[in-house]
């Protein structure tokens, strides 16, 4: 898969599930992972494709796009001190998450790659409260032993 670069965020509380990709569109560009398109392009897949995701007793969002509107692989796991709600995936429900991944992929071959290494994970609730829990450079370093190698 190459070099990913996965940084974590902690703390900050959102009014809503728009402010969250706000953040990472503002977080992503300043790093230089994402283009100037990437906002509306994450927008625009939530409004077709919600990426809200029901597990065993909770629940996390999944926000990406297309490869076109990355620069550079990154994964950006931003935990929340209070749930915000989000669109589901399967269905017309909503779904309340204090955990959101953000996939950032330039080969399209890699996204699902890593959207299959990433659920076989987060259906286990001990690897789920981890990326909770753990310290930030923790939680990175767990993440990207487990699903990156």
């Amino acid at each position: 898969m190459g070099k990913i670069t996965v940084n974590v965020a902690d703390g900050a509380a959102y009014k809503n599930y728009d402010e969250v990709l706000q953040h990472i569109h503002a977080a992503q560009t300043a790093a230089g992972i994402v283009k100037d398109t990437y906002l509306e392009a994450l927008r625009e897949r939530e409004a077709d494709y919600p990426t809200g995701i029901q597990l065993d007793g909770y629940s996390v969002a999944i926000p990406h796009c297309d490869s076109q509107h990355a620069i550079s692989p990154a994964v950006y796991i931003i935990r929340l001190p209070e749930a915000i709600e989000v669109k589901e995936a399967d269905g017309d429900g909503k779904l309340w998450v204090n955990l959101v991944i953000n996939l950032v992929v330039t080969d399209p071959g890699d996204q699902l790659q890593l959207l299959k290494a990433l659920f076989n994970h987060l259906q286990t609730v001990d690897f789920y409260e981890k990326l909770l829990s753990l310290k930030t450079e923790e939680a990175k370093a767990m993440f990207i032993n487990t699903i990156i190698k």
